[in-house]
């Protein structure tokens, strides 16, 4: 394999410890804290130092780190991406009897291909919120502690109407969340519940579980195919492509070493809803982050205006490629394609936050360092969709870009992607950084 195809196999290979967006941010620690990152809460005040490196999370799905703090007069370079995915939530008290079967209530979350979500392995992960006697000898008041859940196994199937039942199928049909789309359980007869899994999973007993957060996932394994192996196709690359792409940048050795402003990434979920929430791009999460920095550097209001007219966003969530058999769909005269290098996403409307300035130092960029960089603009008469850069930066006004790998088949259960597309990306985030 060469360069690009390990680095994309090494992607898929991070897509796969991560069913859900708490698992995301569970393994960006992971791997921040194996580089030297120190944890800080937002419960406590913050007194940084110079020469360390941080990260902070909320609610368990968002996560900010930084470094170089003694050059953040010479601004901030954030790159941003969400860690949330469209999938299935399961309602409380799920299992519904019907006629033999038990299958499991759920609701949707995000804009999904519905029918790709039919026929396919599906498990549970999540987080659950659990009694511990404990914890108030920890000093957790509350005596509530969060565990995370993988049922790491085929536990669900949606299973299809078969043809012969409905003859129309394929001529297109309009899914309904409620009645279509309900996981197969168990048999009626099974006294077993979901609860009683997730306990004997997280070694509590099912009285202790207090409440859950949990979500369908797609088992399919990542891969590569193609026929030299130039595309990738695995669940959740929307956003996970661009998250596993920023964590390569960040923690690279030359990243480390050569910057000379401060270093952000900030990594939202809730995205795939419209960010409204504790811990999405809508938050006061970055602006808070930036104020404490402000206020333990000592800085004035005037000197951190200043730093922030010297800062840059980039904001990466994967775009739309050409579909070979839809091209009717693209814009006329801009047509992005898998593997034909990184995306720069535009809409007059403001859904995206590049404009020509910003678009102009992205450009630089990728010519500096020898990376393909293509165009994306919405058909004028197709409504597009939109990502989290401009709502992030509305809260604080800096400069910002958005781009993303092109991809195909988004919000589907499995999409698809270019292999050399990471690649260019992981470099762009690194020049970007500098």
């Amino acid at each position: 394999m060469n360069k690009q195809q390990v680095l994309a196999q090494e992607m898929l290979e991070f897509i796969d410890k991560n069913p859900c967006a708490y698992h995301v941010i569970e393994n960006v620690k992971n791997e921040l804290e194996k580089n030297g990152f120190v944890q800080l809460s937002e419960k406590e005040c913050w007194d940084l130092e110079a020469g360390t490196a941080y990260y902070v999370i909320r609610n368990d799905a968002s996560l900010i780190a930084f470094r170089g703090i003694e050059n953040v007069q010479n601004g901030i370079k954030i790159i941003a991406a969400h860690s949330d995915s469209p999938s299935f939530k399961i309602k409380e008290n799920p299992e519904m009897k019907t006629e033999g079967y038990v299958k499991l209530n759920v609701e949707k979350y995000g804009g999904m291909i519905m029918s790709t979500w039919l026929d396919r392995g599906l498990s549970v992960a999540g987080r659950v919120f659990v009694k511990e006697q404990t914890t108030k000898e920890k000093g957790n008041a509350e005596g509530i502690a969060c565990k995370l859940v993988n049922i790491d196994r085929t536990l669900l199937v949606i299973p299809n109407l078969a043809i012969h039942m409905n003859r129309d199928i394929n001529k297109g049909m309009e899914y309904n969340p409620q009645t279509d789309m309900l996981p197969l359980f168990t048999k009626e007869i099974s006294e077993l519940k979901l609860k009683d899994i997730i306990a004997e999973q997280i070694g509590v007993a099912v009285d202790d579980i207090l409440s859950m957060d949990l979500y369908l996932y797609n088992r399919d394994k990542g891969m590569l195919f193609g026929a030299e192996n130039e595309f990738v196709a695995a669940p959740r690359l929307d956003d996970q492509q661009c998250v596993f792409a920023t964590m390569k940048a960040f923690c690279d050795e030359s990243t480390k070493t050569e910057t000379k402003s401060c270093q952000m990434i900030a990594i939202f979920d809730n995205e795939e809803v419209g960010s409204c929430s504790m811990q999405g791009a809508d938050s006061t999460f970055l602006e808070s982050v930036l104020l404490r920095i402000k206020e333990t550097q000592g800085l004035n209001e005037q000197e951190y205006q200043s730093i922030l007219a010297k800062s840059f966003l980039l904001s990466a969530d994967n775009s739309h490629a050409l579909h070979p058999n839809h091209p009717e769909k693209n814009d006329p005269t801009n047509k992005n394609v898998l593997n034909g290098g990184i995306v720069l996403k535009f809409q007059a409307n403001q859904k995206y936050t590049t404009d020509a300035k910003s678009a102009a130092y992205i450009k630089n960029l990728c010519l500096e360092n020898d990376l393909s960089c293509q165009s994306y603009y919405n058909k004028s008469d197709i409504a597009g969709g939109s990502t989290l850069g401009n709502i992030a930066i509305s809260h604080v006004s800096i400069s910002g870009a958005d781009v993303g790998c092109p991809q195909l088949a988004m919000h589907s259960a499995l999409e698809t992607a270019g292999v050399y597309d990471t690649y260019d990306m992981v470099e762009l985030m690194k020049a970007c950084l500098l």
